[in-house]
């Protein structure tokens, strides 16, 4: 059986290949918001939607597809993810309005899936010894692609036109999906059931409601009826959907998956690394582009602002290839720790200093040190905490908690630095230094759930983790972390 399918090497560069364009998708737009913006002849208010639209589609289609690849088989559901991301690219080249565009995004976000069925197949299909190298550069991979999508949007947009966005990444996820028909294997794991259709649906609810309060919530204002009702939904929707899974005979998410120790502590750094990441990723490029007249700033074009981004996304993916030595040699508890603890460190240096140029390169080359080793440790952590068949949904859910903090932050990020605005209304530069030390503190946050963390120095097998399990022992929460002497093959 194992000549007959295909090498681990080639699925992993059709992975790399559908990773890195979902990844880049998230952020292209970023930087030509405002050119967007003039180019459809709408408003700022409606141009966000671009933005929201594609972080709602994300945030419900990454935990379902992750889900259906579960049940389905990761590789059916891996070319579905990659056709949509690909339909989805060809409706936002060829868009003619500002509705057509703001469709197209809500498409794209089905790319979301890619992430856990990336991961999925990376367990079921990978030789023990190479599964955390792999998930390492994947996770380093879809973190980076935020910063990467940043820096070469404006070359882009001045050498081509803002269509190019869209076609690049299309080109880039066809070639993928037709790589997933023909190259990637299917995964043997499944978990045999249906989908549950009540839990989906209560899942998508509070998600919708809660993004939708979170992104409007500078437009609408916070102690707007609207506001306040979509968060007072989100709560009673997030209620019942926790009610339901936890009495579901085929549950879209195990509640007692989510109890574990290795799944609820990752997800807790995953929501506050996104929130960090995120929020510095969309502000600091304004940062740079604020006119020097308004006593800070450089007045730098969207291309050098984005610049800016490059040390930290290099530094983020160069980390990947040395995070799975590091965990072996120091264990995850130590690694994700040290990377929360520099991420913090960069947003301090960001919010104290930042009056040359070489100051923020400097912050933001350690902030993507700390981002790299985070994120391209946590998916082996939340991978070896579940049995296989979980693979998908687990690690779906991490990504999505990740988007979530990222909407989080962004929100608190805008509130506070357009709370006080100087003349031309500018933001006023001590609203950038406070959302800046906001964020440096939600990365301490993230370095004391990152504490807790099972200390895995290696990726245990499933008998393992299910002996684990029935013990009683290991990733359970309240239980003691599957450490060297429970993992087979830990240093």
């Amino acid at each position: 059986m194992p000549h007959a399918r295909s090498s681990h090497r080639i699925t992993f560069a059709v992975l790399t290949i559908a990773v890195a364009s979902f990844a880049l998708l998230q952020s292209l737009v970023v930087p030509v918001l405002a050119e967007l913006q003039t180019a459809f002849r709408t408003d700022q208010s409606t141009i966000t939607w671009v933005l929201t639209a594609y972080l709602l589609s994300a945030s419900i289609c990454t935990p379902l597809l992750g889900r259906l690849g579960d049940v389905l088989g990761k590789k059916r559901i891996l070319v579905v993810t990659l056709a949509a991301l690909s339909i989805g690219s060809l409706l936002a080249a060829l868009s003619q309005n500002i509705a057509w565009l703001i469709l197209a995004r809500i498409v794209q976000g089905a790319g979301g899936g890619v992430l856990p069925l990336s991961f999925g197949i990376i367990r079921d299909e990978f030789p023990r010894e190479k599964v955390n190298g792999a998930l390492s550069v994947i996770a380093s991979l879809a973190a980076v692609g935020f910063g990467i999508g940043i820096v070469v949007a404006g070359p882009i947009v001045d050498l081509l036109n803002y269509h190019w966005l869209f076609w690049l990444p299309m080109f880039a996820t066809a070639a993928a999906g037709l790589g997933g028909v023909f190259l990637v294997p299917e995964s043997p794991v499944r978990t045999p059931g249906r989908i549950p259709v009540i839990p989906a649906v209560l899942l998508s609810s509070w998600l919708v409601t809660l993004l939708l309060g979170l992104s409007q919530g500078n437009s609408w204002g916070w102690t707007s009826g609207r506001v306040l009702g979509l968060l007072a939904a989100t709560l009673v929707l997030c209620v019942a959907w926790v009610k339901v899974e936890s009495h579901a005979t085929v549950p879209l998410i195990d509640m007692r998956m989510m109890r574990r120790r290795g799944v609820w502590t990752t997800n807790v750094v995953a929501g506050f690394v996104g929130f960090g990441m995120f929020a510095s990723f969309g502000f600091l490029p304004q940062f740079l582009q604020t006119p020097p007249a308004a006593g800070y700033g450089f007045g730098a074009t969207i291309a050098e602002s984005g610049w800016l981004l490059l040390p930290s996304a290099v530094a983020s993916f160069l980390m990947g290839f040395a995070t799975a030595r590091l965990v072996r040699a120091l264990g995850t508890r130590i690694v994700i720790a040290s990377g929360s603890l520099f991420s913090a460190a960069a947003f301090a240096s960001i919010a104290l200093w930042h009056d040359a140029t070489w100051q923020l390169y400097a912050a933001t080359t350690l902030q993507g040190i700390g981002s790299g080793l985070v994120f391209s440790s946590l998916a082996g952590v939340v991978i070896a905490s579940v049995p296989a068949e979980q693979t998908g949904v687990a690690s779906g859910m991490n990504a999505n908690i990740r988007t979530i903090g990222g909407s989080i932050g962004s929100a608190v990020m805008a509130g506070v630095v357009t709370a006080r605005v100087g003349p031309g209304g500018v933001p006023v530069e001590s609203g950038y230094a406070i959302g800046f030390a906001i964020l440096a503190a939600g990365m301490l946050v993230a370095a004391a759930a990152a504490a807790v963390l099972p200390d895995l120095h290696d990726q245990p097998t499933h008998d393992a983790l299910e002996d684990a399990d029935n013990a009683g022992l290991g990733l359970v929460a309240g239980g003691p972390a599957l450490t060297e002497q429970h993992a087979p093959g830990a240093r």
